[in-house]
Formats: C-alpha cells, structure tokens, sequence
C-alpha cells in the first residue's frame, strides 16, 4: 500500500515522498482495517513537513497526515458498533496512507447522505473553531469576534458558527480580493490588515463589544488583534502562519487586561474524556448533515499527485481547501 513517508524536513512538496509498504492485513480483536477515501492538506500538515509544527519534532522517518475520512472494510472479533461500509475518521497522526488497522475504540460511524469531502475535513477545523468560540470567552449575543486568516478553513467557519450564536465577526485579511466573497460567507465587517487595523475596526463597530481576538498567524499581527479589544479582552493564538513568535505590547497586558493565550487541538484530545470528544463530532457531523457547517473545497487531486497536491495547498490565494483523493477516478 502507498503511504505519504518524511524522511527529512524541508519545503513541503520537495520533502513529502510517496512509498510502498506492507499492507497492514486484517484487524484483529477490537480492531478495525479501514480504506481511506479522501483527506485535506491543512497548514499543520505543512508546517509537520517543514520540521516547525509543535514542540519537538517527530522521529524521522515517520507518516504524515492529521485527519481524513475513509470506510470501515472488515471488523474484528468483538466490534459491534461500526460494521463494513461505514465511514470513520482516519486514525492520525499518520492520516495519509491507503489503509489502516487501529482500534475499534478510537473509531465511531459518521453519519451517511453527507458529502465525503465535507467529513474529510470534520476533524481539524470544525472542532477547532467550535472550541475557539466557547473555551476562553462565554458567547453573548450581539458581541463581537475579531480574526485573522479569515478567508481560511477556521476563518468560514468561525463566521458561520458565531453567527448562529448571534454574535458577529470582524474578519482580517490581507488582499482586497478576498472581502466580498467573506462577505457573501457572512462576515458582518472584513477589513484588510494593517498598521491601523484597531482604528478603522472602530470606526465600523462604534463601541461594540469586542471580547476574543482569534489570531493564526503570530507576529505583530497579534499585537494588531489585542488592539482592536475591549478591556480585559482576551486573544487566543492558534496558528503562527507568519513563522513568527506572538508579540503583544506590554501596555495591552498592564494596563488594559488583556489576555494572550494559546490553543492547540492535539492538547485537547489528549485532555478530554473520549467520550466528549464523541459527543462534539457528532453534534459537528449531524451540522453537516443539516447543511449548516460547510467549507469551500478548491481542488481534489489523486494520491498519485500528491506533490502537486501539497504545493497547491501552499501557495498563497487560493478560495478553498486541496484535497487528496485514494480512490482511482
């Protein structure tokens, strides 16, 4: 079976490489084999290749891959509540290869009659953005949510699920082209980043209420979100798209209360009960499945092309996510 291999960290689709292993064979008790179908290339992954994603880098040479959605192709003894023909999240890290055996515990059916492609990316961002908006600030109605790279994955769906808890979202972007289709998405404000962003914020909202700043890019671009807070506001960083460490002025800390804190979803897993975690896809999925969670996919390339794939994906400008699909066309 093909797998996406690292064997050294370096440009993303110089360094992601495409090897022949042993097939995993069947499962055995409490285990599952599933066939993967398709899975995203999120900034992580491309950090992951670059050697500059979490604490420690891994271990070389290792699989690569943080989500995807494949089928259930052959239980073992004593499972019971997924059965052949289901679709499952891909176990990850290590999402990206054509088959899996894992244990039947980390695994639970996804709903059927929804787009593949949506699954595909259900594990990364929608929980992302779903814990982004409730874990560090208590959602009121009529207050507002400010972010940067709002034109990515997290950025539409942090503009949908805010606005079904009626708050709204000042969206920052770094090129005019991307305001009005964030607009027709649902972002109440987008502005284009900059020097003046606090400024020109407030011009827009008056004296709205501004208590959380989501900001995935690091760099000043942290400082700019702490400036456009209310008062003991807090800013949660989340990505570092920049290559560059948060920098927040002092006097935001002091003088003005405001908070800079950090989130990662890998923590998050490893802290909460399996259970809850169940709980929260499913809920995500069943959105799904009403049509109200949706992101936009640009591209779909086979498992063959993967390094076309991959430089897809890095490249500035795109309106939507590049998927890999492991299924012949």
């Amino acid at each position: 079976m093909l797998v996406a291999q690292l064997s050294r960290f370096g440009r993303a689709d110089e360094v992601v490489e495409l090897v022949d292993r042993p097939d995993p064979g069947e499962p055995g008790a409490g285990e599952v084999l599933i066939e993967a179908e398709l899975f995203p290339i999120n900034p992580a992954d491309l950090e992951n290749l670059a050697g500059k994603y979490g604490a420690t880098p891994p271990r070389l040479p290792m699989v690569v891959g943080t989500e995807g959605v494949g089928q259930v192709a052959m239980v073992g003894p004593g499972v019971t509540h997924v059965e052949p023909g289901d679709r499952v999240f891909l176990p990850g890290p290590g999402a990206w290869r054509e088959r899996a055996v894992c244990n039947a515990a980390r695994v639970f059916a996804l709903p059927s009659g929804v787009d593949p492609r949506q699954l595909a990316m259900l594990r990364v961002n929608p929980p992302t953005a779903y814990l982004l908006l409730h874990q560090y600030v208590t959602p009121e109605v009529g207050h507002w949510v400010v972010q940067n790279a709002a034109n990515s994955g997290v950025g539409h769906l942090v503009i949908e699920l805010a606005g079904d808890l009626g708050m709204k979202t000042i969206s920052v972007v770094r090129r005019p082209q991307l305001i009005e289709p964030l607009r027709a998405a649902g972002a109440d404000v987008v502005v284009l980043d900059g020097p003046d962003l606090a400024a020109r914020v407030r011009d827009v909202i008056g004296d709205g209420v501004v208590p959380l700043a989501l900001d995935a890019v690091g760099g000043a671009a942290t400082q700019r979100l702490a400036q456009c807070l209310t008062d003991g506001g807090t800013v949660v960083n989340y990505g570092i798209l920049s290559g560059e460490s948060s920098m927040i002025d002092g006097r935001e800390l002091i003088f003005r209360g405001v908070t800079l804190t950090g989130f990662w979803l890998r923590r998050w897993f490893a802290e909460t009960p399996p259970d809850e975690i169940a709980t929260l896809y499913r809920m995500l999925a069943s959105m799904l499945a009403d049509g109200a969670l949706a992101v936009e996919v640009e591209e779909v390339y086979p498992l063959s092309k993967l390094k076309e794939a991959v430089a897809h994906a890095a490249r500035g400008g795109r309106s939507g996510k590049i998927l890999v699909s492991c299924r012949p066309r």
